[in-house]
């Protein structure tokens, strides 16, 4: 005899058991990105029209590659976690799940790429 109803046993829980998680993470991505963006564009506004050792010189500095960083790092698994919340509400079947798979692929893969090549720059 279950004493918890349906209800209680699916509260919390979107269709795929972790829409609270979700939900939360992209709100707080949403913020993080919103707080260190404008700081990103003007600190790199600011090497706009430079020349290139100015701009290796800029981009070398700990904290303008920090930042860089996180906004690569956050920037693309908020694309990837949006683009997957797109995914699964609108394609089905094997589709989903290929589509899916190119999406983490492709955002772990940008990630890759902009990070070695900051480390290059930075190092």
């Amino acid at each position: 005899m279950r004493y918890l109803t349906a209800r209680k046993r699916a509260e919390g829980k979107g269709a795929s058991g972790t829409g609270t998680e979700h939900f939360w993470y992209m709100k707080l991505s949403g913020v993080g990105l919103a707080l260190i963006i404008p700081v990103f564009l003007v600190v790199f506004g600011r090497t706009l029209g430079g020349d290139r050792a100015a701009v290796l010189d800029a981009l070398a500095h700990p904290a303008m590659a920090i930042l860089t960083a996180l906004v690569l790092f956050f920037g693309l698994r908020h694309f990837a976690a949006g683009a997957q919340t797109m995914i699964e509400d609108y394609s089905h079947g094997s589709t989903r799940r290929a589509l899916v798979i190119f999406v983490t692929i492709l955002s772990y893969g940008l990630i890759a790429t902009g990070l070695f090549a900051l480390a290059k720059i930075a190092l």
